[in-house]
């Protein structure tokens, strides 16, 4: 019962990562007719469609913050709250002005949920177990994709007014999500190194862990210390750790200026582009969900088993071959009938 109880809040905090994906593709379906409503220049239309990512830069640089000062659980609420408000506001928004600012609120909510929600997750979650849980936060950003791509194909088939409905749909989940967070309780560490509750927090640490909670709660206590120690020494981007770190970070970086963000955004149009009706291009983007669905979930079984440089490797390679081709096919207009 009480390892179901980290799984189910393992399951409810990674519903942002759901509300992640599905906020990040589910524009793909409305960029063209959001173009159309307001008129919009090629600059306009682009500001329109990244707002989003910009807003998600700042979350989640600025995301720690609030997760440390007022704890996980109300930054989440904070997060579920931004989604709500973005999707009705997207949804009802006749001014392009108002549609920005709350595209971008949404962009805040994806940006800090990114930061706050693995981090909950990995603290509230033994250690034998805490990779696979934190892993569902991966899962369900795959399948918020796969679900907004099959969503805007449905709607897609209501009229002029769809491209609204496909944004105001994400309402429900978001709802949903707000008022699951009521069932969590505050992260255990965030308490005792934060608030000094170290009764409240070995409550909860009797359910992560009921054999060792008293040393986990002296492990948790005495890493304060710790922490102010390193703080006071060498610093993250100094001696030793700084190839590694630099390296993870320009690995991020060019992970996402690859263009592989521009497929997510611009599915249907570039299947509408490549001789496909509207129905049908949207239809396509299905396809592509599904198979970002299934390879990350192949990915999560064999990372530990093969590591993650030759994941890393090979997805790379697929990444360039795959980006090619699309830019290739264009630039030679072969569309192949």
């Amino acid at each position: 019962m009480k390892k179901n109880s980290v799984l189910a809040w393992s399951a409810v905090v990674a519903l942002g990562g759901f509300l992640f994906g599905f906020d990040t593709a589910v524009i793909s379906g409305a960029e063209k007719a959001i173009q159309q409503f307001w008129k919009l220049s090629v600059f306009e239309h682009g500001l329109t469609i990244s707002i989003a990512l910009i807003g998600t830069v700042i979350g989640s640089l600025l995301g720690s913050k609030p997760s440390d000062r007022f704890g996980r659980k109300n930054t989440l609420y904070f997060v579920a709250a931004l989604y709500l408000f973005s999707s009705l506001g997207t949804a009802l928004a006749h001014d392009w002005y108002v549609f920005l600012t709350f595209r971008f609120l949404g962009g805040l909510g994806v940006g800090i949920s990114s930061v706050t929600a693995p981090i909950y997750i990995s603290e509230i979650s033994p250690a034998d177990r805490r990779g696979r849980l934190v892993g569902l936060f991966q899962f369900n950003v795959v399948l918020g994709i796969l679900i907004s791509y099959l969503s805007n194909y449905l709607i897609s088939q209501g009229g002029e007014a769809s491209w609204r409905w496909m944004l105001g749909v994400q309402a429900f989940p978001s709802l949903i999500f707000f008022l699951l967070i009521i069932l969590i309780p505050e992260s255990p560490r965030w308490l005792i190194l934060k608030k000094g509750a170290n009764e409240k927090a070995l409550e909860i640490l009797r359910i992560i862990n009921p054999l060792n909670c008293d040393q986990e709660l002296t492990a948790i206590q005495n890493s304060k210390e710790t922490e102010g120690e390193k703080k006071s020494g060498e610093g993250l981007f100094s001696g030793k750790y700084n190839k590694p770190v630099v390296l993870a970070v320009l690995f991020a970086f060019f992970n996402q200026v690859s263009g592989i963000n521009a497929i997510i955004y611009y599915s249907p149009r570039i299947f509408e582009m490549a001789g496909l009706g509207a129905h049908g291009s949207l239809l396509s983007t299905v396809g592509i969900g599904i198979i970002n669905f299934i390879f990350t979930l192949l990915a999560l079984n064999f990372i530990d088993k093969v590591g993650r440089r030759v994941l890393m490797l090979i997805g790379s390679l697929g990444l360039i071959a795959s980006l090619f081709l699309v830019g290739y096919t264009f630039y030679t207009e072969s569309f192949g009938g």
